[in-house]
């Protein structure tokens, strides 16, 4: 070949190679980056001791548990209300992990955070997990969401669900590869999806202990597993 043709499709085949933090950039306006694919700036572990279980390999925020316990790499701004969140998952091994938002530290000490907590894991975790919102409250009651329902939390905290139609399934669900995560936060309604489908949703007209607006925390549930995540973007509304 030509060492001026054979650079010149160098030049082209570099132009199109992005890394993998910015090759699901959305084309909507408005999303900003939350991970530059090289480090964890802008985010902090909590617990604080386990700092050590995030890192950054292979372009990809991964999490690995040290042990039997909830730790979260959290973005810096935590007063998050409206927003949408796009990102991908990865489970590596099997476990348990998701995103919590609207999250605020737990002074009960019941756990970590109170918050919403959109549930992802190993395919094997069933629907009670993956896929569904499960609800991290300090004192209200935890209303259970599994893959595929609608659930509305009425005033006085009883809630109604119903079944979703077109909702992901097992199937649609890839597992140790790649999964995208859609999460629309709109005042107190609240939409999980799954690789383009609609996985679960809330409302929560609940008349005390709404969480309104909080940090987003990407979780490890137990010691073992490991997560890695990427494409992590962020939209937030000025209503």
């Amino acid at each position: 070949m030509h060492t001026f043709t054979r650079t010149w499709l160098l030049a082209l085949v570099a132009a199109f190679v992005v890394s993998p933090c910015f090759a699901e950039n959305p084309t909507d306006k408005g999303f900003v980056s939350l991970f530059d694919g090289k480090s964890l700036d802008g985010w902090h572990a909590y617990p604080e001791n386990s700092k050590g279980d995030w890192s950054v390999r292979g372009g990809a925020i991964t999490g690995i548990g040290s042990a039997n316990r909830l730790s979260y790499l959290v973005w810096k701004d935590e007063k998050l209300a409206d927003f949408e969140l796009r990102f991908q998952y990865r489970m590596v091994t099997k476990g348990n992990s998701g995103v919590e938002i609207h999250a605020r530290k737990d002074k009960s000490g019941k756990r970590p955070y109170e918050g919403y907590h959109a549930d992802f894991g190993d395919v094997s975790l069933g629907p009670n997990v993956l896929g569904a919102w499960d609800f991290h409250f300090a004192k209200r009651r935890e209303h259970p969401c599994p893959r595929g329902t609608s659930l509305v939390i009425n005033e006085d905290q009883s809630a109604e669900a119903t079944e979703l139609k077109n909702a992901t399934q097992l199937e649609d669900i890839r597992k140790r590869d790649w999964n995208k995560v859609r999460i629309v936060a709109r005042k107190n309604h609240f939409q999980f999806f799954l690789n383009g489908k609609l996985a679960s949703e809330f409302t929560d007209n609940a008349s005390e202990g709404q969480l309104k607006r909080g940090a987003i925390g990407l979780q490890l549930h137990e010691k073992g597993m490991e997560v890695e995540f990427k494409d992590l973007w962020l939209k937030t509304s000025k209503k």
